[in-house]
């Protein structure tokens, strides 16, 4: 008996390559780890060439297919030029995981001006330009895609001072998410965003290290 699961839903990733920011640890970890074990062809993406090299070795034996690519969201020469080092291993994304993100807490009134794009570039304008990258590349060989944009819970919902830079990002993340996908849907370029909520990653525990300061 054929059932409704069974025509609309499917593990197999066989034919995608994906590109995973923020790779070295936490959410962008398990993504990767999941997107290989279902069959895709995944490159890996952060500052700390070190954590992904391990990472990609991890995957590859364990049966996936990884390879890790040092990538800084704050210069987009650096992005350019890893979309180009990306399809040089596997060719064409079709699959982008947007996941890099930094939070550097801190009450407005006293956080330095000098802390504000560093946390804009990562969260934003880095996977603004990284999204046009892929896009232009499916757009011009008439490709399907999916993008995936992270954002958080802190979009929609400030539960404590000291975020004002963090959720100001993500809520960009949110409408950015929206603008892309309704310009390119024609393209065949899902474009979609998650919101995480509060989950055990080393960007939470620095968090937690400065809520002293909140007050």
């Amino acid at each position: 008996m054929t059932t409704q699961t069974d025509i609309n839903f499917s593990l197999d990733l066989s034919d995608q390559v994906a590109l995973v920011t923020g790779a070295s640890s936490g959410i962008g970890d398990r993504f990767a780890r999941v997107l290989a074990k279902c069959g895709a062809k995944v490159i890996i993406a952060a500052r700390r060439f070190d954590r992904l090299a391990s990472l990609a070795n991890e995957i590859n034996k364990e049966g996936g297919i990884c390879e890790p690519l040092e990538l800084d969201m704050t210069d987009r020469d650096s992005i350019q030029n890893a979309v180009i080092e990306a399809k040089k291993h596997f060719g064409t994304i079709n699959t982008l995981v947007n996941n890099a993100g930094v939070n550097n807490g801190g009450l407005a009134t006293k956080q330095p001006y000098s802390e504000i794009d560093p946390v804009i570039s990562t969260n934003l304008t880095g996977p603004y330009v990284l999204c046009c990258e892929i896009a232009r590349d499916l757009i011009k060989e008439k490709k399907p895609g999916r993008i995936i944009n992270v954002s958080s819970m802190m979009a929609f919902a400030v539960e404590h001072p000291g975020s004002a830079i963090y959720t100001t990002s993500k809520g960009g993340m949110v409408r950015l998410t929206e603008a892309l996908a309704v310009e390119w849907a024609t393209k065949g370029i899902n474009v979609n965003c998650i919101a995480p909520g509060a989950v055990d990653t080393e960007m939470m525990d620095k968090v937690f290290e400065t809520t002293g300061d909140f007050t």
